[in-house]
C-alpha cells in the first residue's frame, strides 16, 4: 500500500503526541483521523486529519472508522502529571485499560480490521531500579507490584494483548519522557528554568530517559508498514542523563545562567500546594536504553543526545510559538 492512501487512526489523538504525530503523519501524505474525548478542534488542522467524538469506554460511530485502516495508534491514557489521589490512580489505570478494551470490541466488528495495532505503554513499568544506574531494556522484569507504575504498566499492556486479534501485528511502545515544542511535561520545566529555577533537583543523580518528539514519529512512521517491528520496545534515546547533566542543558538551551539546586524536601512541598503534581516525577528516575531499535532494527536517531534534542526544541518554539 503506497503512503498515500494509508488511514491511521490515533485514538487519544488530541493531546500532545497524538496531535504532534497526526501532523507529522499528514505532512507524510497519510489520511489521518482522530478519535477524542474533546469537541471537534479540526479547524486547525491539516485537511488530512478527520476528527470524530468518542467516550473511550464505548462503542458507537467513531467505531466505522477502524474499518479498513491502515493502522491504530493509540495514546489515551489520563496523564500522570498529577497528584495520585485514590481517584486519579482509578482514572490512570481505567482510562488504559477502558480504551483498549474498546478498540479491541470495534477491530472485532471490522469487516477488514487494521493489520497494525500500535500501542502506548510506559517506560516506567521497570519501577524505580535499585540501584539507580542499573540499565534497564526490554529484557528487564516489571518493577514491583506494590507500585503505582509498574502495577498500571503491566495492566496496561495485558489489556492491549487481550484486545487486539491474533492475527493482528502489535507493537508496545514504552514511552519515556518525549521531549516536544507544542506541549507535555517539558513545557513546566521549561518554565521554571526562565524563571531562574532550572537547577538540579534532589541529588541530580536520578536518570532520565528522554527521546525527542520527532524521533518518535519517526519510529511509528516506519513501524506502521515494516512488519519486523512487533512486540515490546523501549521508546527512549540511547543516551540517558541524569538530572544535574539534563538540568544544566536545559539552562544551556534557554540561556540561562547557574540556577540553585531545589532539595527533595522543598520539591515536595512545591509539587504539593503549588504544582498540584506527584514529586516522585521528579524525584525518581530509571536509565532506559533502545536496545531492540538500534540491534534489530538499526533505529537511527536524529536527536541522540539531549544537548542536541533540547536545542531543536528550543528553535521549534521560536518557529511556532503555538
Amino acid at each position: 500500500m503506497s503512503k498515500s492512501t494509508r488511514h491511521i487512526v490515533i485514538p487519544g489523538g488530541s493531546g500532545f503526541l497524538g496531535r504532534g504525530l497526526a501532523a507529522f503523519l499528514a505532512e507524510e501524505g497519510d489520511r489521518v483521523t482522530i478519535l477524542s474525548r474533546q469537541p471537534e478542534r479540526s479547524h486547525d488542522l491539516d485537511e488530512r486529519i478527520g476528527w470524530r467524538h468518542w467516550d473511550a469506554r464505548t462503542l458507537g460511530d467513531w467505531a466505522e472508522t477502524i474499518d479498513n485502516a491502515t493502522a491504530i495508534v493509540n495514546f489515551v491514557g489520563k496523564s500522570v502529571d498529577c497528584r495520585k489521589t485514590p481517584e486519579n490512580k482509578r482514572v490512570i489505570l481505567e482510562s488504559r485499560i477502558d480504551s483498549c478494551r474498546v478498540i479491541g470490541e470495534a477491530v472485532r466488528r471490522a469487516e477488514r480490521p487494521p493489520r497494525v495495532w500500535i500501542q502506548s505503554a510506559t517506560a516506567h513499568i521497570v519501577g524505580d531500579p535499585s540501584p539507580e544506574d542499573t540499565i534497564c531494556d526490554e529484557s528487564t522484569p516489571p518493577g514491583p507490584q506494590d507500585e503505582m507504575a509498574p502495577h498500571v504498566g503491566v495492566a496496561w499492556e495485558r489489556a492491549f494483548q487481550e484486545a487486539k486479534l491474533a492475527e493482528q501485528r502489535g507493537v508496545i511502545l514504552r514511552i519515556s519522557f518525549v521531549l516536544g515544542a507544542q506541549g507535555g511535561a517539558l513545557q513546566r520545566l521549561r518554565t521554571l528554568t526562565r524563571l531562574g529555577l532550572g537547577g538540579t533537583v534532589g541529588s541530580g543523580r536520578q536518570w532520565i530517559s528522554w527521546i525527542h518528539q520527532h524521533d518518535l514519529n519517526r519510529l511509528i512512521f516506519r513501524a506502521i508498514d515494516d512488519s519486523s517491528f512487533e512486540g515490546v520496545y523501549m521508546t527512549t534515546a540511547p543516551e540517558p542523563v541524569t538530572n544535574r547533566e539534563f538540568m544544566r542543558e536545559m539552562r544551556r538551551a534557554y540561556r540561562r545562567p547557574w540556577s540553585p539546586p531545589a532539595p527533595a524536601l522543598g520539591v515536595r512541598l512545591a509539587c504539593r500546594f503549588l504544582l498540584n503534581t506527584d514529586p516522585e516525577l521528579a524525584l525518581l528516575g530509571r536509565r532506559c536504553v533502545p536496545t531492540r531499535l538500534q540491534e534489530e532494527h538499526d533505529f537511527s536517531f536524529h536527536y541522540p543526545t539531549v544537548q542536541a534534542a533540547l536545542e531543536d526544541v528550543r528553535k521549534r518554539e521560536q518557529v511556532d510559538p503555538g
